[in-house]
């Protein structure tokens, strides 16, 4: 069972056509020859050392990362920096990297569609659709099949969610029904206008920032749910793998190791003021 690096880009890029990337992305072939072989691919969010080590146990030939590993031009691939040892290492060890970013984000099935299903959303549209194709854009809307308040969505999405220890984060009424829900995997507080506009209950994403959720919620926008960046990326990576598996005759394999880079999480006490604060 082997397939070749050309014929592996070729199908990632018919299901990730790379002209859909943002003008600022970098998408495709990063590190490799088309004509390596290929027999296992592993198929992760972030390309750091700890997951080309994981490529290079498991034997893996192909490394397929959500993340560009060099966003910005550079002129050193030399062992001397952090870049330039994965560089060098996938390189020793004939390991090939790809990358399918924003390109896979506006894609349908696409990186939002897969999170949307882990929370059950059902007649899925795009939260901004592209322009040249209704069907497809970035995040997705849909309608739980059955409404519940903020607080027990909230804990579905940690549950349903890979495990990190940031977890889930909610803004707004714990006992707020929720029935319409707006998903964007990765950073997406660029996109809570869109989401206040669309009339949805609650917007789930990644990296919501102090000010703009505090105005957002004072605004009688969507409640806000806040999830790890991993978390809300690595349920594509599965669906991935199933498009490969179908595709081309290799072994795929799916990482699970967690590259979120908050390690600890720590739940602040029941807040007992002091007699200073009291009036």
């Amino acid at each position: 069972m082997s397939t070749t690096v050309a014929a592996a880009v070729a199908a990632l890029d018919e299901r990730y056509p790379p002209v859909w990337a943002e003008e600022w992305d970098r998408v495709g072939l990063v590190v490799g020859d088309p004509v390596w072989p290929v027999a296992r691919i592993l198929c992760v969010v972030d390309c750091v050392p700890e997951t080309v080590a994981e490529a290079i146990a498991a034997d893996a030939d192909l490394i397929v990362a959500h993340h560009p590993l060099l966003m910005r031009g550079v002129s050193s691939v030399a062992a001397t920096s952090y870049k330039g040892r994965i560089v060098q290492n996938l390189i020793k060890n004939d390991v090939a990297l790809f990358t399918a970013h924003t390109n896979a984000d506006v894609a349908n099935p696409g990186v939002s569609d897969a999170l949307a299903a882990r929370l059950g959303l059902v007649d899925l549209r795009p939260l901004e659709p592209a322009g040249d194709d209704p069907g497809r854009g970035v995040g997705r809307i849909g309608r739980l099949p059955v409404p519940r308040p903020l607080s027990a969505l909230t804990a579905q999405a940690a549950s349903v969610l890979p495990r990190t220890a940031w977890g889930v984060r909610a803004a707004g009424d714990p006992d707020r029904v929720i029935t319409t829900v707006a998903v964007c995997g990765g950073a997406g507080d660029s996109f809570l206008a869109t989401a206040a506009a669309a009339g949805v209950d609650a917007y789930l994403t990644a990296d919501l920032r102090h000010h703009p959720v505090s105005e957002a919620v004072a605004g009688g926008g969507p409640a806000l749910l806040d999830a790890a960046h991993w978390a809300t990326e690595r349920p594509w990576l599965d669906d991935l793998a199933a498009y490969l598996r179908a595709r081309l005759e290799v072994d795929v394999v799916v990482s699970d190791l967690d590259t979120d880079p908050w390690t600890l999480h720590a739940a602040s006490p029941l807040f007992t003021p002091s007699k200073e604060s009291l009036p």
